[in-house]
């Protein structure tokens, strides 16, 4: 897929939901996935159900407060986002996920920015690329230095966001991404599994970034 494509199906639509992405960003050594942490690797965490009045309202205050405490930020309000390469929606991964598809493709951390007006649990839900529609979430970000990664997932019943801390020092988390690295399945895409044992051939922990809180109040443009 061209750049001229890729900002048309993905870029824009995420735009619309107030994350500018910023290309070819993304720092050395930021660890390629997480798959699996401890309890008690957990920093933070909020569930809500479907349920739950005035939804995506509560799930992007919450996930702004989240984000805020645990350090997803940097002074710039900008932080890593787990895209596809191509223009595959999140709801064509779970699809391909669930029925076993054996050449999808893998997903790569983005960089992206925080802009004034967002509305990430709805209009970036909805994008296609950050959940299945407005108020049913799923993506995976992680702070440019690491220090923290904050999953979010759709369930039956309702919303989990968790963050995990320090992920590159987890016991859990180090486990599992060994064991994806040895794992010989037709299932991956095989440049997952190199990704993945390359980073942990040359694992450091990376420097620790300046993090500094945001000043702007969430906000759902």
């Amino acid at each position: 897929m061209g750049a001229q494509e890729r900002e048309r199906k993905v870029y824009r639509p995420l735009r619309r939901a107030g994350l500018e992405v910023i290309p070819d960003a993304v720092p050395d050594g930021v660890m390629p996935f997480v798959g699996a942490y401890g309890r008690e690797d957990v920093a933070g965490y909020f569930s809500h159900p479907y349920e739950t009045p005035r939804l995506v309202e509560r799930l992007n205050e919450d996930w702004y407060e989240l984000a805020v405490s645990t350090g997803l930020f940097d002074h710039r309000r900008e932080f890593l986002v787990m895209l596809p390469q191509g223009t595959r929606a999140h709801a064509a991964s779970l699809r391909h996920m669930h029925e076993g598809c054996r050449t999808m493709p893998p997903a790569l951390w983005t960089r992206v920015r925080l802009l004034e007006r967002w509305d990430i649990m709805g209009r970036g839900a909805g994008s296609a690329f950050l959940g299945v529609r407005a108020g049913h979430p799923g993506f995976g970000m992680m702070a440019l230095d690491s220090s923290v990664y904050v999953i979010c997932s759709t369930g039956e019943r309702g919303v989990d966001v968790v963050a995990v801390a320090h992920p590159y020092r987890s016991a859990e988390v180090l486990r599992h991404l060994e064991w994806l690295a040895g794992w010989d399945s037709a299932y991956e895409h095989p440049e997952f599994g190199r990704r993945i044992a390359a980073w942990l051939a040359g694992r450091r922990e990376p420097a620790t970034a300046d993090t500094g809180a945001p000043a702007v109040a969430p906000g759902a443009g």
